[in-house]
């Protein structure tokens, strides 16, 4: 499995860092020093598009376009301010081998940075600027007996899971994002992919933010398409619930929600998404237009209809050992 493990150990040397800082802070003192604005060139990465009819380019791995950030428009000014007080805060932390994390970095400047998205913006920036990820994963080594990796959406199934000592029973590995997944959840499930070898499975709720969910363990956020490649685990594969479970598994008609004009507005953008098109496996997008074509949207909990612990003795048993996941 080539990749991702050897590309988390390239990750630039504190001493690199450094040099690159120093190199960029040299080339704007000397611009300022002979009259010119210095020019910083910022790369834009995207993961997917929304035009899947065009001849699509979207790759995570390589920028497309840049963005140039200068003193010589009035927008940038305060962008800049913030983007080098931010980066001298880097340079100190790797002077001093310390670590920060993003909100120790607002509390240092709060009446100047007004916003942690201001502090987050100015982190990517730099990241793209250093060529270098703000995730680190510190970890020891990794043992173990399972036979596969499960990803559940939310706390509430996880407990369930828990509950009913699927782990214990099943031999695998059951963990959860809590909703839309942080990013050490992302890295560790590719860091346990990587050294376990380990096929790993998505157990979402049949809903269009389920269905998000999914997609940004295997492809990523478009907020942090920069860092994609650290961050998506292309070998998920979604166990359900799909729209066509409803039937299969009996759920009655009052388990059934019916979709939002937000629910369905968010639908029918997600079905343009060209990795729909290009990377996803078919069923995902059938999937998606049946959700849409009937309407109705189910929580995973909905399976506890029939009896409580059926979706850890019936629903996952019989997906699995019947080869019913894509």
């Amino acid at each position: 499995m080539e990749g991702r493990h050897s590309r988390w150990n390239s990750q630039p040397r504190p001493r690199d860092l450094l040099r690159k800082i120093r190199e960029f802070t040299r080339a704007m003192v000397e611009d300022l020093s002979n009259g010119r604005s210095p020019e910083i060139f910022i790369d834009r990465f995207r993961n997917y598009c929304t035009n899947p009819d065009s001849n699509c380019y979207c790759s995570f791995d390589s920028p497309k376009g840049q963005e140039i950030l200068t003193l010589r428009r009035a927008s940038h000014v305060r962008r800049l301010d913030v983007f080098l007080r931010v980066l001298l805060i880097v340079q100190q932390l790797l002077q001093e081998n310390k670590h920060g994390s993003k909100r120790d970095i607002y509390y240092m400047h709060p009446s100047i940075f007004s916003d942690q998205s201001v502090v987050d913006r100015a982190i990517n920036d730099i990241c793209i600027l250093l060529h270098c990820s703000r995730h680190n994963l510190n970890v020891v080594d990794i043992v173990s007996v399972a036979r596969y990796i499960l990803v559940v959406e939310k706390e509430s199934v996880f407990q369930r899971l828990a509950n009913d000592q699927f782990c214990n029973k099943n031999h695998c590995i059951v963990t959860t994002g809590r909703g839309y997944p942080d990013i050490p959840t992302r890295r560790f499930l590719g860091l346990l992919v990587d050294t376990l070898h380990l096929p790993i499975y998505c157990l979402v709720d049949c809903d269009p933010y389920g269905f998000d969910i999914l997609s940004i363990y295997r492809f990523g956020s478009m907020q942090m398409a920069y860092d994609a490649k650290f961050l998506r685990v292309p070998e998920v594969l979604w166990l359900g619930a799909f729209p066509s479970d409803s039937d299969k598994y009996g759920l009655p008609q009052q388990c059934l929600l019916p979709l939002t004009v937000e629910d369905k507005r968010k639908t029918e953008a997600m079905l343009l998404r060209c990795y729909l098109q290009r990377e996803a496996p078919p069923h995902w997008r059938l999937e998606l237009q049946l959700m849409l074509e009937r309407g109705v949207k189910f929580e995973l909990e909905a399976l506890s209809v029939h009896e409580l612990n059926y979706l850890s003795e019936v629903y996952i048993p019989s997906k699995l050992q019947g080869g019913v996941h894509i």
